[in-house]
């Protein structure tokens, strides 16, 4: 990649200097320069180096495993459409509630995160497994409650966490409140994309995992895979594609998604 390669990705991926530093064993202060223009011939080897950062991100999507984040940059907005500025920081419940109509974040232990706009394909994902999740609670008379985003959940119960998950099962009706979720949702499906790879894989995975959500999918277009955790069982996550049959964990395997038929359907997207 070119300098101006690694600073577009740099922007989409939301990476801080420090995050590249680590995963690429290049010095911060290299990195600054050659990223600020300081250094008009960075070496063949840091550019190759910094590259690879962002080459390995999709392939590192299918080996994920209940990674800690680094303690001393969990604080800060480093992940993919944060907001990176100390002013979206140490925020509540009802700083969030009081934002514009437009704006489009979530709060993730006092830090607001901005979200990008669904693509055609998280949409039409989004919409055909929320329908087949419907289907098969209302075929068997189910007590469970599917939900599509636009819709807060107070993940911890507190006032430091909204999160707005892709799709979403809730089978305690005593969490659904009339303002939004309060509580961990049984089942969280999230369309993964390259905006939002960091926050979903990562900060929202641990988030998840340790608020109570029995059951994570992770939809990713790009590599027509499926990563499914089933936290009851192990924090190692299955591995699927799209032409297979995966079944729902917190329903016994019982209910089962096609996603062949939602890959024949929503392919001519990718």
């Amino acid at each position: 990649m070119t300098v101006r390669e690694i600073l577009q990705k740099k922007k989409e991926f939301g990476y801080s200097n420090e995050y590249i530093s680590q995963k690429s064993g290049v010095p911060v202060s290299t990195i600054q320069k050659v990223l600020s223009g300081t250094t008009s011939a960075p070496r063949r080897s840091t550019l190759e180096a910094l590259s690879k950062v962002f080459e390995q991100t999709k392939s590192d999507i299918s080996s994920i495993s209940m990674v800690e984040e680094p303690e001393a940059e969990y604080s800060v907005t480093k992940g993919s459409g944060a907001l990176a500025l100390n002013r979206f920081q140490n925020k509540t419940l009802n700083d969030y509630l009081a934002l514009p109509d437009d704006a489009h974040v979530e709060l993730i232990d006092g830090t607001f995160y901005d979200m990008a706009s669904p693509t055609p394909i998280h949409q039409q994902l989004s919409l055909r497994l929320s329908a087949m999740l419907l289907s098969y609670i209302t075929s068997n008379n189910g007590n469970c409650i599917p939900f599509i985003a636009p819709m807060d959940v107070q993940l911890d119960c507190d006032d430091k966490t909204i999160v707005e998950p892709d799709v979403f099962v809730v089978c305690d009706r005593n969490k659904i409140t009339k303002q939004r979720i309060f509580g961990a949702p049984d089942l969280i499906i999230e369309i993964i994309s390259p905006s939002n790879w960091y926050h979903d894989t990562i900060r929202k995975l641990k988030k998840y995992k340790n608020a109570g959500v029995r059951e994570y999918w992770m939809v990713v277009p790009d590599t027509q895979k499926v990563i499914v955790y089933f936290f009851e069982k192990s924090l190692f996550p299955e591995e699927y594609s799209f032409v297979d049959e995966i079944s729902v964990n917190i329903w016994n395997g019982k209910c089962k998604i096609d996603f062949k038929a939602i890959f024949d359907s929503i392919q001519f997207l990718l």
